[in-house]
């Protein structure tokens, strides 16, 4: 049997209910902690799978990238958003520019602080 989830509009707790679908919409439904009638159904996430592909392509749009140069916590939260995408352990120097970013840091600051960033690589240091 399914789990509805409600919440009391009179003493405001949650309280989650069994029902068959059969049941659903028919049986009057009741606060157990009130026995309030004025209850109102809480309608949960839902999770749409998408392939690696769908996924990445919201990242495709580079108008999205604008000013991004200029606002680092809103490219710390791309690339955090990007990283969580791709599924993979990105590394903890990865890890820490974001957090840097995050935080307000300028990637200019970011590379003065980080010299040996990107070195065992390419030997570059672009972030």
């Amino acid at each position: 049997m399914p789990t509805y989830e409600y919440r009391c509009l009179n003493c405001r707790k949650r309280f989650d209910l069994f029902l068959s679908y059969s049941d659903y919409g028919k049986k009057s439904v009741t606060c157990p902690h009130c026995a309030s009638a004025n209850v109102q159904r809480k309608i949960n996430r839902v999770r749409v799978a998408r392939t690696e592909a769908q996924r990445l392509d919201r990242f495709s749009d580079t108008a999205s990238l604008e000013g991004m140069d200029e606002d680092p916590r809103a490219l710390g939260k791309m690339m955090r958003e990007m990283s969580s995408e791709i599924g993979e352990d990105v590394g903890p120097e990865f890890n820490e520019v974001v957090s840097r970013l995050e935080s307000g840091q300028s990637a200019d600051d970011i590379e003065k602080a980080m010299p040996d960033l990107g070195a065992a690589d390419s030997g570059g240091s672009d972030l």
